[in-house]
């Protein structure tokens, strides 16, 4: 695991400074390694070739690890970061070839494979990376990121320049990039509370999608899809009752093979356990290795948010060797600017990720393992029985004259308590036939009439920018049942842009690296193509998950309540944190984000917050995107 960056610059010298500055700026995410290079290249606009690598080393922890890393036979080099879960059956496969190896390390096993295959070796691999090439031969520069999108990869071009790195900061860290805000990440941050791939919040630097690969040649750019979470038997033809029997024996076998894949490491491997199901399906699922766990939870004064009798219920049961980390908002008003440098984009969650990881890092552990994603990929969010009934609604809708739905929705409004969830109703009755679909409704921040009280003029480009990648995942979704539809819409947008990338920066902030064993490709892309009908059940949540696993769960852990991995924000903001969040937001309409927020609609947020009109969230969301602006100094 680990941090890279790279620069090419066209028709002119790359300064080593800049590429060692930009790697400096991920010390975070490889504290046990640096590297740097400049390949000269021979083509005729005299290309200048940098790449710099931050090691966090889990495999193969010798010298023969270290990166930049160049294939001896073909001249290729990479920077990688990920893990390949895999990697000795791909090398077993070169070896039989007659390829050697100088060390263990996965890298190795990606090059190799790169100058066997090429981009076809990413058929081969199974984990999660971001990883470049400088192809030797080709004279070419070669990107991947994983399927699922685990690890993030953000890319750059000028007239002079093209840029890559893990991390936004890498990039701003160089100088090349403007620190000029993105309209449409902007309007994806107030629709969702996180910028939606490929856009991000420095204009003209994009995300890297999923499953895609990117080859810059001669100046020249070109993105290709190579995998789809929704593959050609995804459309749910209704198979008989009795093949859910097989199917969930061979989910088990399934699930078994993904954690025994992500055990591998030479360091040692800790778990996320907060005492829900998926958390503790994954110890469960550890625990019939033989191997002694690790595990770790957040605890917390307020009673309403304190798991930790669930997760002592798990330890107890699987004999883990269990550390709890009580947070207060003292110690999170503490680590206030850390966790805002941390974020690398803004985003409205995370912070309980940051002290997780900072608690295991602590206990000497480098490796942690997550429950992330199994609500996604097992119907676990009340959007799975909420959302096919707004599409419903919406179809009822679409045939009322505007002129009746107007009134009709602010009756709505009017008549039932000012909450969040009342406000998303009278806006479906109002607009449904301007908003892209219900899932997008469920998830929102900002609704579009807030929108209009925040936002200064929002030009009609960076609103379609905006939503370019929602109408494109809904297009994809309309193939599946609508239970399905809204597990791939999950995916491919709030686990992708808020979930896992809160994952990966914080994370990586402290120097661990966390894997996610319940969104394995081949396990996620299988779930995805039985029929949604089998994942709801009015007895048991996440019954897939559940009958897979047998009697491994306790049953107090399956029937407990439903609770998000969520921090007490709702009491703490009206209390010692109060004034840093409410000072932060007094200062938008004098601070960056003066020229497109405007301060009264943001101070009136605030207001409403505090008088239980509304929820920690929205105010939350506002003062970490103005506080983000400040400390990065990007402005519009």
């Amino acid at each position: 695991m680990c941090g890279i960056v790279g620069i090419v610059a066209r028709k002119s010298s790359l300064a080593p400074a800049i590429l060692e500055r930009a790697t400096r700026s991920l010390a975070h995410r490889g504290p046990d390694d640096s590297g740097t290079v400049i390949i000269r290249s021979d083509t005729p606009e005299s290309l200048e070739v940098g790449l710099g690598n931050r090691r966090l080393a889990i495999l193969d922890l010798s010298p023969f690890g270290h990166q930049p890393m160049q294939d001896p036979r073909t001249g290729n080099s990479i920077v990688y970061n990920g893990e390949i879960y895999n990697f000795r059956e791909i090398r077993a496969k070169l070896e039989q070839e007659g390829k050697r190896f100088a060390g263990r390390s996965d890298t190795e096993v990606v090059l190799q494979a790169y100058g066997r295959w090429g981009e076809a070796c990413l058929s081969q691999l199974r984990g999660m990376f971001a990883f470049s090439i400088w192809d030797a031969r080709r004279q070419r520069l070669f990107l991947a990121r994983d399927p699922m999108g685990i690890k993030p990869l953000y890319y750059y071009e000028s007239d002079r320049n093209f840029l890559f790195a893990s991390e936004l900061r890498a990039l701003l860290s160089t100088e090349l990039v403007p620190r000029k805000l993105s309209r449409a990440g902007l309007f994806n941050y107030l629709t969702f509370g996180s910028v939606y791939d490929p856009n991000t919040l420095i204009d003209g630097v994009k995300a890297l999608l999923p499953g895609h690969y990117l080859i810059w040649e001669q100046g020249k750019m070109r993105i290709t899809q190579y995998w789809d979470l929704i593959s050609a038997d995804s459309e749910c033809l209704t198979p008989p009752a009795s093949d859910r029997q097989k199917f969930q024996t061979e989910l088990r076998h399934l699930l078994e093979e993904s954690a025994r894949l992500q055990l591998i490491s030479d360091v040692p491997v800790g778990v996320f356990l907060s005492g829900g199901i998926d958390s503790s399906s994954l110890v469960a699922l550890l625990s019939q290795s033989g191997a002694k766990l690790n595990t770790f939870s957040l605890v917390f004064r307020e009673s309403d948010y304190n798991e930790a009798q669930y997760s002592r219920i798990v330890s107890k049961k699987f004999n883990t060797e269990h550390q709890e980390l009580s947070v207060s908002q003292g110690d999170v008003l503490d680590a206030i600017p850390f966790a805002l440098q941390a974020m690398d984009q803004p985003t409205m969650d995370g912070i309980n990720t940051f002290f997780i990881s900072r608690q295991t890092r602590a206990a000497g552990i480098k490796v942690a393992l997550s429950g992330l994603g199994g609500d996604e990929v097992f119907a676990g969010y009340s959007s799975f029985h909420v959302v096919p009934q707004m599409e419903a609604l919406d179809g009822l809708l679409k045939l009322v004259p505007s002129f009746i739905r107007r009134p009709l929705a602010a009756a709505v409004a009017r008549l039932a308590p000012e909450t969040d969830e009342n406000r998303k109703v009278a806006e479906l009755v109002r607009s449904s036939k301007v908003l892209l679909h219900s899932y997008f409704l469920s998830r929102m921040l900002f609704l579009p009439r807030q929108h209009e009280r925040l936002l200064h003029l929002m030009d009609s480009d960076s609103r379609e920018q905006a939503n370019a990648p929602l109408r494109d995942n809904l297009k994809r979704a309309q193939l599946l049942d609508a239970i399905n539809r809204v597990s791939f819409l999950e995916a491919r947008c709030y686990m992708l842009n808020t979930l896992l990338h809160d994952a990966d920066v914080m994370s990586m902030a402290h120097g661990l690296e966390v894997r996610v064993p319940l969104i394995d490709h081949q396990l996620a892309e299988r779930v995805l193509a039985v029929p949604g009908r089998w994942k709801l059940d009015s007895q048991t949540p996440k019954p897939l998950l559940v009958g897979a696993l047998g009697d491994l769960l306790p049953d107090e852990i399956v029937r407990r309540p439903k609770r998000g991995f969520t921090l007490p924000f709702e009491h703490w903001l009206k209390d010692e944190m109060r004034n840093e969040v409410e000072s932060g937001i007094l200062r938008i309409g004098v601070g960056p984000l003066a020229p497109v927020l405007e301060a009264t609609a943001a101070h009136q947020i605030w207001n409403d917050f505090l008088a239980g009109k509304t929820s920690w969230s929205r105010p939350w969301a506002l003062y970490v995107l103005q506080r983000w602006c400040e400390m990065n100094s990007v402005s519009v």
